[in-house]
């Protein structure tokens, strides 16, 4: 599933100081992705960006992503972690082709965060990171379709130089899933079987590994983004489902965002 998890891009916290409590913008954003991971057809989108921060004591939402703190200490945090998928048209992919479309789906769940280095002004830390999410479809009548596990490694750098005021995140790490899951998005039910696409009941299990790249920068008065991400489904449990049609892809993306508003009330906060 073309997943646009809340991850990496950030800065590492640096001194704090007085920051807006919220900012509010839009923007536009391009992105190149496969229809699902594991696809051989992908699509360009060009999709509206709405542009939120906010930093309140619990409800984050900044260039980390949207997370509530539900614990946080000098090296460990607990956050809620959240991620989507879009939607795929089954008649306008080869594969599944005569097969139920692929709703939009969401992930939520906790992400224990434990801090392995930080560097002495503050402006780079490498953190490990446990997220366990929950997937459900976004319809009018949401189903459950088990669970995600994305454990990752994540560097974030603050730039220096010419490159002073760019946010640069690393991520990589392995993928898990619940069989519900890669059922949902490789199993082929007998009824939609055909000669060159057999019945396939997916297992849970691994799912992959993903590499993301991503930098980011706030001007005055609009924001820059952009990612690109790695990914390799070798090994993955549901291999051999008739689904999975290239074991390696990238895919990308790039935004730009209009400040329109801020808050008069300053909260203490990281840069």
């Amino acid at each position: 599933n073309s997943s646009m998890a809340n991850g990496s891009g950030g800065p590492a916290p640096a001194a704090a100081g007085e920051l807006p409590l919220w900012e509010l913008g839009v923007g536009v954003g391009a992105f190149a992705l496969p229809d699902y991971r594991g696809s051989d057809e992908g699509r360009g989108y060009v999709l509206p960006v709405p542009y939120a921060v906010y930093r309140g004591e619990f409800l984050k939402a900044d260039r980390h992503g949207i997370r509530g703190e539900l614990f946080e200490s000098e090296r460990v945090e607990l956050n809620l972690s959240v991620a989507a998928s879009l939607p795929v048209n089954s008649s306008r992919n080869a594969a599944r082709a005569g097969m139920p479309d692929l709703d939009p789906s969401a992930e939520l769940g906790p992400s224990l965060e434990l801090a392995l280095w930080r560097s002495s002004d503050g402006r780079s830390l490498l953190e490990l990171r446990l997220p366990l999410r929950a997937a459900f479809t976004l319809e009018s009548s949401p189903r459950a379709i088990g669970w995600v596990a994305t454990p990752n490694l994540n560097l974030d750098l603050r730039g220096r130089g010419a490159l002073a005021g760019w946010n640069f995140g690393f991520l990589a790490g392995p993928l898990y899933g619940s069989r519900r899951q890669h059922e949902y998005f490789y199993g082929v039910a007998p009824q939609f079987a055909t000669p060159s696409r057999p019945a396939y009941a997916a297992p849970g299990g691994y799912a992959g590994f993903q590499f993301l790249a991503a930098a980011s920068r706030r001007f005055d008065g609009f924001w820059v983004g952009a990612f690109v991400r790695a990914d390799t489904l070798r090994g993955a449990a549901f291999e051999a489902s008739p689904l999975l049609k290239r074991d390696a892809y990238f895919a990308a993306g790039a935004g730009i965002a209009w400040v329109l508003g801020v808050s008069r009330e300053r909260v203490e906060a990281p840069e």
